[in-house]
């Protein structure tokens, strides 16, 4: 049995000088010192020695274990070491090659004018509100004097989620304004920007999704005065003191009296063209004086408050501010047209 294990030692120790992966050194020790390897067959042979002889062989069985054992974890820390040195090579970088040129995105057109507005109307004393995009007929409509059979409550305008015509995505940010006015303290003075739905036909200037920014304002003594200079502020901060506007009445019937305003067209400058139809002007807002019913069916008394409220589509004032004729570019992602801005 002694040279047995001589012999195991020397044979084992030879293979692991000669392993030259993590692979092959696992190898040997399973071959040698697992629960079938070599030596553990040896020891089994311990049954058959003499009491005299089995401390010996004991003692030179673990001084064979511990040789193996030694040299598998010496092998195995430098073939590690080996290992991560050509990996380092492999995987060093050479510091003189140019860098990758990456791509730096920018604000969208559309976030840009809006944030602007934002602005603008902060600085006059505005704050922000929002409300949800899934929005109950009673706040997209009745409370805005808007009654039953009227055509924007028509389904051939409105997207609506129920058989009911109770629940629907909302056609204006204009119910924002009257929650701010049931819950907030008087006076009051917001602007509602968000997303907004109709069924309207994808043209040059339409789109079944787009961005409002409305506006409220509610107080003693406001006057029709106050929201043409309020207005007229906004657009000449947007697109500078010579842009014109035009007022010119209509009816929306939440506001009394009402206005539609208009811009001069950037593309034509009032001859006429494909953007503008023919017309000259491009309509821009909705506006006009909050009406007494909308107040009073918020809890404000009509006696001392008034207030005017007006809606401006997102979109289009980017169209202005940046001279696009087709309001789709802002929609469809090419970054040919977006690099431009």
């Amino acid at each position: 049995m002694e040279n047995k294990l001589r012999q195991l030692k020397d044979r084992s120790l030879q293979e692991i000088c000669q392993a030259d992966t993590l692979e092959a050194l696992e190898s040997i020790r399973v071959k040698y010192l697992g629960k079938k390897g070599e030596l553990t067959a040896i020891l089994k042979q311990m049954g058959s020695l003499s009491p005299e002889e089995r401390p010996v062989m004991g003692q030179l069985a673990n001084q064979v274990r511990e040789a193996l054992t030694e040299a598998l974890e010496s092998s195995r820390k430098a073939l590690a070491e080996k290992a991560l040195e050509k990996k380092l090579e492999d995987e060093r970088e050479d510091v003189t090659l140019p860098g990758r040129p990456f791509t730096v995105g920018h604000t969208h057109p559309l976030t840009k004018v809006i944030s602007e507005a934002k602005e603008i109307f902060i600085g006059m004393g505005f704050t922000i509100a929002e409300g949800p995009e899934v929005e109950l007929a009673d706040y997209n409509f009745t409370r805005l004097n808007t009654a039953a059979g009227h055509p924007a409550r028509d389904r051939q305008d409105t997207f609506y989620f129920d058989d009911d015509d109770q629940v629907l995505l909302r056609t204006q940010t204009s119910p924002v304004q009257v929650r701010v006015m049931e819950t907030q303290p008087l006076p009051i003075r917001i602007i509602s920007p968000g997303r907004v739905y109709r069924k309207d036909e994808v043209d040059a200037t339409h789109s079944p999704m787009f961005h409002q920014i409305e506006g409220l304002v509610v107080d003693e003594g406001i006057t029709f005065g106050d929201l043409k200079g309020t207005l007229n502020e906004l657009v000449w901060r947007l697109y500078g003191p010579e842009t014109k506007t035009r007022f010119r009445p209509h009816h929306f019937p939440f506001t009394e009296p009402s206005c539609e305003v208009d811009i001069q067209c950037f593309e034509c400058h009032g001859a006429g063209c494909r953007v503008c139809k023919g017309e000259g002007w491009i309509e821009l807002l909705g506006a006009g004086m909050v009406h007494p019913k909308v107040l009073d069916g918020c809890g404000i008394d009509t006696e001392k408050y008034s207030g005017f409220a007006f809606g401006v589509g997102a979109e289009r004032m980017a169209m202005f501010r940046f001279g696009i004729s087709d309001l789709r570019l802002l929609f469809e992602n090419d970054a040919r047209f977006l690099e431009q801005f």
